[in-house]
């Protein structure tokens, strides 16, 4: 029992990734599921896809690569947060499709919300602002309009739970209700101080407590699955930015991670003790082991990778992502072309959701090469955006002064150094980018006992590139201060 099998359920697929002994990824198998779009900013999956593509792929993975799952020691999952879904205790029938994090179905509620004064007391207990990104009001969505559905979750007949409770209580056969703390904490209904579910949000939001699941530490016993041919362990689960922040080793108070897809997730490691952040992020809970919560701040930022897909989807400016870096560099250094991509509105700190895209400084040399390069300097100014906040809201020790980065859009050298020019911050990039399904496999490896503790497993962290700063301090904040103004120039519109 030498492997870990790692499931990364994510927003548009399902991977399942094998690990070996030496955490090495051995093979990877993925299966992409269709989204579904009911009405104007609602965003839906059909629970059975969510479940059959994650067992295709375990399933394809241990295939594939010939390892039987009599030698796997354990699995770890890792999921997309916030969505939501309910279903039938008896049966396992969901009682509707998943209502996806992205989803904004429940903004004018959400509205009405703020507007009585709720929100102080939602941030006290959550570390989160009322928003639909969310799940409880989710949740609270489907007891309202499916017919009788309060009802009978009052009476213990339905079952709630984030997607990795779905896949848990799947995995098992239905012996398994449970979460851990990182999803727990983004439903909205979870104090972060008592470490349990909050009846007195769930009264707020009349969601009957019947039918929330047992909340467990991140490696933790979550039962055992006999669908891939042997009986196998579920001993990790973890919602993926904070199994990003796993897999990126950032166990001290003051570490930062970034992982840059679709959009962009920034955690600052709080230690031992939440703390309330003055500047619109989120405080939450970045992984609990041994009964014992470490917390973080949060930054999102809505809009990363997809600034790319855009000049390629939607301007036809290129054929392939990896074309911007390119552009980029042969792009005319005098010309100040900024681009503030608010196509879904702006995230942290700014929870702006009404504000909408657009680019200043256009002349007519203004082509292809300064587009690309305005799309990959709005993702350092961003950041830049997130970090100036979580840097203000920190006050313990720790210096805050280097930041890890993964996902796709990691791999672009040229954007990266701007990252660091533009932050005035070193930017590491690691040898392994899957962190996500890297933390959570090394939660379940070590549960298993194959895998080093927590010391051993950040002395492992290896180093790919680092990238200095290397911009003069007046350029810097030249750039800076004409992003701030362009912000503030859409918000107003």
């Amino acid at each position: 029992m030498t492997h870990i099998l790692a499931i990364d359920q994510g927003t548009t697929s399902s991977r399942a990734i094998l690990f070996d002994a030496q955490m090495k990824i051995v093979g990877l198998a993925q299966e992409e599921f269709p989204q579904h779009y009911p009405d104007s900013g609602w965003v839906e999956h059909a629970p059975a896809n969510l479940w059959d593509c994650t067992l295709k792929v375990c399933r394809e993975v241990l295939e594939t690569t010939g390892i039987a799952a009599t030698e796997i020691a354990g699995i770890g999952i890792t999921n997309q947060r916030e969505t939501t879904l309910v279903w039938e205790r008896e049966t396992g029938r969901p009682i509707h499709n998943a209502i996806v994090w992205q989803d904004r179905r429940t903004a004018a509620f959400c509205r009405d919300w703020r507007e009585r004064g709720e929100e102080e007391a939602v941030i006290a207990k959550t570390g989160l602002i009322i928003d639909p990104y969310f799940s409880g009001t989710k949740l609270k969505w489907i007891l309202d309009n499916v017919e009788g559905a309060r009802d009978r979750a009052r009476g213990g007949e339905l079952m709630f739970g984030t997607v990795d409770t779905w896949l848990i209580w799947n995995l098992t056969g239905g012996r398994v209700h449970a979460t851990d703390a990182t999803n727990a904490c983004r439903t909205m209904l979870y104090d972060i101080h008592e470490g349990r579910w909050s009846s007195t949000l769930c009264g707020m939001l009349d969601i009957p407590m019947e039918m929330l699941p047992e909340v467990r530490d991140c490696a933790a016993d979550f039962g055992t699955t006999e669908l891939l041919g042997a009986p196998v362990p579920i001993l990790g689960v973890a919602g993926d930015q904070q199994a990003a922040t796993l897999g990126q080793a950032c166990f001290a108070p003051g570490m930062l991670k970034s992982t840059y897809g679709t959009g962009c997730f920034a955690l600052m490691n709080t230690g031992e003790t939440p703390v309330r952040s003055t500047h619109r992020l989120l405080t939450t809970v970045a992984y609990q082991l041994d009964g014992k919560p470490t917390y973080a701040l949060e930054g999102s930022i809505f809009i990363a990778g997809a600034v790319v897909q855009w000049l390629r989807d939607g301007l036809g400016l290129i054929e392939k992502a990896s074309e911007t870096q390119g552009l980029a560099e042969g792009s005319d250094p005098q010309q100040r072309v900024i681009m503030v991509p608010a196509f879904t509105g702006l995230g942290a700190p700014y929870w702006d959701p009404d504000c909408r895209g657009a680019v200043f400084g256009l002349t007519r040399s203004t082509g292809p090469r300064e587009m690309a390069r305005a799309a990959l300097e709005s993702v350092g100014y961003q950041t830049r955006d997130l970090l100036e906040a979580m840097r203000a809201d920190w006050q313990g020790e720790g210096d805050a002064a280097t930041l890890r980065v993964d996902g796709g859009m990691s791999a672009s050298d040229w954007t990266m150094q701007f990252l660091a020019d533009i932050t005035d911050a070193p930017v590491d990039r690691p040898e392994i980018t899957e962190t996500t399904a890297l933390g959570v496999a090394w939660l379940a490896g070590m549960k298993a006992g194959i895998y080093p503790d927590m010391e051993g497993f950040a002395a492992g962290w290896k180093l790919e590139r680092s990238f200095s700063p290397a911009m003069d301090e007046a350029a810097r904040e030249a750039g800076y201060g004409a992003w701030r103004r362009a912000v503030a120039a859409t918000r107003s519109v």
